[in-house]
């Protein structure tokens, strides 16, 4: 199984590539930022995330994608500007046919620390030792898309948190064959 792991901003939007799922430990394949100019409108912005996103499911293929999931900041216009770049993200895959996981950031902790309250540090000393690697992965908006890959391979099998705090059904990984053989959904004008 190759996800991709995506941990969306407006400025850096962080990525990462992780394939495993398969006896053996999970290999990092790639991982980086997309950034916009901060001088630009949102709306050529939003166009940059969105074309970044293309060009890395047009290279990959992956079974599926991983996206942080909305969280609620104390500004509601960052959390507004947040859900925009979600929606590009979340268009960009579902153009291509590629299956999303939202998975809420505690959750994504859970996966690969064990607590839903780790530290960014925390997580980003566990991603050195699940996928044996002998640095961080950088930027940190980085580490944190390689983050939500590795909580999709790995499974994320655990209860989801939802913005109430309330425990939902466990998410799962969704691969693209299944996702295909569903029917089409029509839209009628």
């Amino acid at each position: 199984m190759l996800v991709l792991g995506i941990d969306p901003g407006t400025a850096n939007t962080g990525y990462g590539v992780v394939r495993g799922g398969g006896p053996g430990v999970p290999v990092l394949v790639e991982c980086g930022v997309i950034r916009t100019r901060a001088r630009d409108p949102l709306p050529a912005r939003l166009r940059e995330i969105f074309e970044g996103v293309q060009e890395l499911i047009g290279r990959h293929h992956p079974d599926a994608l991983s996206v942080e999931d909305v969280f609620y900041a104390r500004n509601v216009r960052t959390t507004v500007v947040l859900g925009h770049a979600r929606g590009v993200i979340l268009l960009a895959a579902e153009l291509a046919g590629v299956p999303v996981n939202e998975m809420a950031p505690a959750e994504i902790k859970k996966a690969v620390v064990g607590t839903g309250g780790a530290t960014k540090e925390q997580v980003q000393f566990m991603l050195t030792r699940l996928l044996r690697l002998k640095s961080v992965p950088q930027p940190s908006d980085a580490a944190d898309g390689v983050a939500a890959a590795l909580a999709c391979v790995m499974g994320a099998s655990l209860p989801r948190i939802d913005a109430g705090g309330r425990v939902r059904e466990p998410s799962r990984p969704k691969l693209a064959a299944s996702h295909l053989a569903s029917p089409p959904s029509t839209r009628r004008p």
